[in-house]
């Protein structure tokens, strides 16, 4: 027990009045070193202002930004067989669940909701890297396989927000079946003729990437995600060869035809409502125009106009 640091310094900071200050009041930009203010950068949906750098956002600060007034009503999460392998490395895998279920919140890493974008009522499916890293495990494949059949039985349009290191390596084969049993789903959405749009946020890697999340109609990336397989240091020491600058990176992607579009979180619900409104045929809103100006001898009556 250090007497000072726990008996003196807080006898000492009642006396004076002193209150503590959260630890998380100023957050470091990690591209320029900037000292952002906690409250704003919320407010800019963890955006750095000054270099639009994207921080990692949780599932339910995902949903509350996309979904219209942050509203939105959650799919049940499904129960599964917890640790079916009985794995252990460093630690029982029961008792990483423990961990991450209590800095989460959450039950596995998807959070699925319905809810509408501009009107347009939609699923939206999330996965939260925040939570053993996203990995794909069974629950968070069955999680999105229920995602797929609620959205062909409410007959709306899927998006997908993908955040993963790829397949969780305690569940062993039983983790690489989930990566069948999602393209099933996709199929079956696009057979019923509904769009499915995959966000792809930072990073994105492993199966996942794999599958469903290069099975959409549209694939939309994060500024400065990384997308890929493998990362780009095991590729690096497979092919002995240094990759160019921004290799796996949302921007080359696009160059390369990999990705569709770039987007902004901070304009992602425009885009994606634009996209379903043209994917869905859904009449757009008629552009207001500035009425024409006519000079004053348009307006007078026929008979009393100059005659050429």
């Amino acid at each position: 027990m250090n007497w000072i640091t726990n008996f003196v310094r807080p006898k000492i900071n009642s006396m004076l009045g002193r209150r503590d200050m959260p630890e998380n009041l100023w957050i470091k930009d990690p591209e320029s070193g900037e000292m952002v203010f906690h409250k704003d950068l919320e407010e800019n949906q963890y955006v750095i202002p000054s270099s639009g750098h994207h921080m990692k956002v949780s599932a339910r600060e995902r949903l509350k930004f996309f979904f219209d007034n942050g509203q939105y009503d959650l799919l049940e999460t499904p129960k599964v067989f917890i640790d079916p392998l009985k794995f252990r490395d460093e630690k029982r895998y029961t008792d990483r669940l423990k961990e991450a279920r209590t800095k989460t919140g959450m039950e596995d890493a998807i959070l699925s909701a319905a809810g509408s974008v501009e009107g347009l009522p939609i699923i939206a499916t999330v996965q939260d890297f925040a939570f053993l890293g996203g990995s794909l495990g069974m629950a968070a494949g069955e999680a999105i396989v229920i995602a797929f059949e609620t959205a062909l039985v409410m007959k709306r349009p899927l998006v997908l927000f993908a955040a993963s290191g790829g397949a969780r390596m305690q569940e062993g084969i039983l983790s690489l079946m989930q990566l069948p049993r999602t393209t099933v789903g996709v199929d079956r959405l696009k057979e019923a003729g509904l769009p499915y749009i995959v966000v792809m946020t930072n990073p994105t890697t492993g199966g996942v990437t794999a599958s469903y999340a290069m099975l959409g109609d549209v694939h939309i990336a994060e500024p400065g995600a990384l997308i890929g397989f493998a990362g780009p240091r095991v590729i690096e020491q497979t092919i002995r060869e240094k990759l160019p600058e921004g290799f796996q990176r949302s921007e080359y992607l696009m160059e390369h035809g990999m990705v569709d579009m770039v987007v902004s979180r901070l304009e992602l619900r425009a885009t994606i409502a634009r996209l379903l409104k043209i994917l869905l045929k859904t009449p757009m809103p008629a552009v207001a125009t500035e009425p024409e100006i006519l000079p004053p001898a348009a307006l007078a009556a026929p008979e009393s106009r100059p005659r050429a």
